[in-house]
């Protein structure tokens, strides 16, 4: 996976098969896109390339309304390369390049820069000076100029369209199971572990305190969750939540208890990757009361790695 923080600095020796936008989250919808754009470059012998964008157009152009970002620009980075991709390019979206007009961007970036012989764009997707390069702009262009343009189909999932906003509004609800089937996977956060009271230890359940990069995080709650650690995703039951038991903290925190595993995260970068909500957070009567719901917790979820297809679906050990 060839990076580029800009294209003026991209080190073009083949030509390309492109895609641009923003892609965050990179769900079923952006999934295909990708494909599209690797298996064309694979026929036509180019480079699949992304081109995206950070911060988020949005949070330049209009912040008040910018949407929290499902992903970290390297979990985004990342799961290109994962799909295939070999040449992401990621341009600084300033106001001053908000005002290139898209026929322009296309003549001396995509054309001329990346030497592009197919653009692909997600259906709806608009650049350039006030979003002014859609579909039939690209074609327009490219007829001129000389390369392939088409648009990639919309993805549905039972009659629903598939978008970022409509994640997060699912993640927002807890609606972990119907977001991962639009993502195409569990959705994630990643960040470090932090020290906390470690009131999990004195209780008979340790628990890994997170601070995640990620901006969006689930309904506050207790969840089935898998968690990476030394390259093996393990089962885990994470709260989110303000500790309402305890202090009732204004921030919710992210805390995971690894199942059957004994080891000391403190201060790791580790992944944690939500498969099933099981309820609620609420305040306990008493630290025995939490100690017989987390017990009640920890059960449901030895059941959930029990059902057919679960264990298989991240490897968890």
């Amino acid at each position: 996976m060839r990076l580029f923080h800009g294209y003026e600095n991209a080190e073009i020796a083949r030509p390309t098969v492109l895609t641009l936008g923003v892609f965050d989250g990179l769900h079923l919808g952006h999934q295909l896109v990708m494909r599209t754009v690797v298996e064309r470059a694979r026929t036509v012998g180019a480079v699949p390339t992304v081109i995206t964008f950070d911060p988020h157009p949005r949070a330049v152009l209009h912040p008040e309304s910018a949407p929290p970002h499902l992903q970290t620009l390297d979990q985004k980075i990342e799961s290109f390369n994962v799909m295939g991709v070999e040449q992401s390019i990621v341009i600084n979206f300033t106001r001053d390049f908000a005002r290139v007009s898209a026929a322009e961007f296309l003549r001396d970036v995509v054309h001329e820069r990346l030497q592009a012989r197919e653009v692909y764009l997600g259906r709806g997707f608009a650049f350039g000076r006030s979003r002014e390069g859609d579909i039939h702009l690209l074609r327009e262009v490219s007829h001129r100029l000389g390369f392939l343009a088409d648009e990639v189909p919309e993805v549905r999932l039972r009659g629903q369209r598939i978008s970022s906003s409509r994640i997060r509004e699912l993640l927002v609800e807890g609606r972990v199971n119907l977001a991962r089937r639009m993502l195409g996977r569990p959705y994630g956060v990643e960040g470090r572990v932090v020290r906390g009271a470690e009131r999990g230890r004195t209780i008979g359940f340790p628990t890994a305190n997170l601070h995640p990069q990620n901006r969006v995080i689930p309904r506050r709650g207790v969840y089935v969750t898998a968690t990476l650690i030394e390259g093996a995703w393990r089962r885990s039951v994470t709260n989110i939540g303000v500790r309402p038991t305890f202090e009732n903290e204004a921030d919710p925190s992210v805390e995971t208890y690894v199942m059957d595993w004994g080891g000391d995260l403190y201060g790791d970068v580790v992944r944690v990757r939500f498969l099933h909500r099981l309820r609620d957070e609420r305040r306990f009567a008493s630290v025995d009361e939490l100690k017989r719901q987390i017990n009640a917790d920890v059960e449901r979820a030895r059941s959930y790695f029990k059902r057919e297809g679960v264990r298989n679906t991240l490897t968890i050990v």
